[in-house]
């Protein structure tokens, strides 16, 4: 007589052998997903050495190196402003070893400007994580008789065209602050483009123009020296360093707020689990007080976050600057 094995017994086996199997594959499983990174990682930073952008670059790529075991090699590709290095990093493999510090202006002002670039901003590239966001000084030369915003939009309307705003280049995120002061105040300013900040800065001091959105870092200094005089800051808080200048709403622009920002990002394609660990890792390191101290020294706010949180602030920051661009009628030169 033939017997057949017990069905509840069958059951009971299979069970028992694919636990096996799963928890065989388990310690595979947790390898794969450890192993990255098993090699240097190159970080691109788009422009030269010695900027705040490099700086603060370097500084998070030394602290990436202790975090992931790897070293965190910074290349300087400078150039085209900012569109050599974010062309390179757009077409690199996908694999997590090539990677992007970038600020916001060849992201969210540069695309709108120019007809073509070598990459797009947003299909180009998988948002990693939001590093810190920096705002402008609004500053004067004090021989101009305006104490604040309201006397600066009283002497605008009352010169209508006469007075002058620097910028460190057309298209860059002072011009487009100005642009947008403008819209928002209903005033008629002239633009004068400058390669920089320093050369902007050098005329503004000596009388050449009359005002200038520039970056905190480097007005504050000037600010701080009695050689410019800070009518407000375009950031949505006070700054602690100087707490005695208001933001652009509180002197009665609504709605302005602007400035810069610092972000990692990678190729387009890059593994979830690597951009994951990758984001893990920055926000670790932004816990740290040589970098915290650094990038507040500079005016900055640190941010952090999650991927999807970097990718809502990049496509809001976006939009609104495209729309400010095409509102200003702003192409580059």
């Amino acid at each position: 007589m033939i017997r057949f094995p017990d069905p509840s017994r069958l059951r009971a086996r299979r069970l028992a052998i694919g636990a096996l199997l799963a928890f065989g594959a388990l310690p595979f499983a947790q390898a794969q997903a450890q192993a990255y990174p098993t090699k240097a990682i190159k970080l691109v930073i788009p422009y030269a050495v010695g900027g705040s952008t490099d700086q603060t670059g370097r500084l998070l790529a030394r602290s990436l190196s202790t975090r992931l075991g790897q070293p965190v090699v910074v290349e300087n590709r400078a150039g085209a402003g900012g569109s050599v290095g974010h062309e390179a990093v757009a077409k690199a493999p996908a694999d997590g070893y090539t990677l992007l510090f970038s600020a916001a202006g060849p992201l969210t002002v540069t695309p709108h400007t120019y007809a073509k670039l070598p990459y797009d901003p947003v299909k180009s590239f998988e948002p990693v994580t939001l590093v810190a966001t920096q705002p402008l000084l609004l500053v004067v030369n004090p021989a101009l008789k305006v104490q604040n915003v309201a006397d600066l939009v009283r002497e605008a309307k009352s010169r209508a065209g006469k007075l002058t705003y620097g910028s460190f280049g057309n298209g860059s995120a002072a011009h487009l602050a100005g642009e947008y002061f403008k819209t928002l105040t209903k005033v008629d300013m002239v633009h004068v483009p400058y390669k920089g900040s320093g050369p902007a800065l050098v005329d503004l001091v000596g009388g050449q123009i009359d005002l200038m959105f520039d970056v905190f870092s480097t007005a504050a200094p000037l600010v701080k020296g009695s050689k410019l005089r800070a009518l407000a800051i375009t950031s949505a808080e006070r700054s602690s360093q100087f707490p005695d200048v208001p933001t652009m709403q509180q002197a009665g622009v609504d709605g302005f707020e602007a400035g810069t920002w610092f972000g990692l990002l990678a190729p387009a394609g890059t593994p979830k689990d690597v951009t994951d660990a990758l984001s893990q890792a920055v926000n670790a390191s932004l816990q740290e007080k040589e970098l915290r101290d650094t990038l507040e020294s500079q005016g900055a706010r640190v941010r952090g976050g999650t991927p999807q949180d970097f990718s809502r602030f990049f496509l809001a920051e976006y939009d609104k600057w495209g729309k400010i661009v095409k509102a200003a009628g702003v192409t580059a030169e």
